[in-house]
């Protein structure tokens, strides 16, 4: 009989135990959910500048969290673009209202990226940290 007794009373403890280790797991997880690093939207600061046919710069400050220029471009506050979907992305025609005619006189929209000319559209152009995109209006003149 006292056997028994002790044998409650032990499996009280442990219950006990397992009680009030459930109730701290559940605070600690309450706080951490509370208290923890919220993600901060836009990571990557870049600048994306658009000099137009008049030769007029708007230079456009992106705080953003985009892997491609495309949604960096969505993101910049004021730029406006559009263009025709193909397979290989968006090809851009107009940006904030000027749209070149290549057939007309040779004029379109070219892609910088730290100064070099971009390999890619703007839906594959990585977008890092730092970067600085120009959007340039330029006609083409055969040599």
């Amino acid at each position: 009989m006292a056997e028994n007794q002790e044998k409650k009373q032990s499996n009280k403890k442990v219950l006990i135990g397992a009680a009030a280790l459930i109730a701290v797991v559940a605070v600690l997880a309450v706080v951490f959910f509370v208290f923890r690093e919220k993600p901060v939207q836009g990571h990557k600061s870049i600048t994306i500048e658009v000099i137009d046919n008049t030769q007029s710069s708007t230079v456009y400050e992106v705080h953003t969290d985009a892997e491609y220029l495309r949604q960096a471009m969505e993101e910049a506050k004021g730029l406006e673009f559009s263009g025709k979907e193909s397979e290989y992305g968006l090809m851009v025609e107009t940006v904030n209202g000027v749209t070149p005619d290549y057939s007309v006189d040779g004029a379109y929209w070219s892609f910088y990226v730290n100064g070099a000319y971009c390999n890619y559209g703007v839906d594959s152009q990585p977008v890092e940290d730092g970067d600085a995109f120009v959007i340039k209006y330029e006609v083409y003149v055969a040599e």
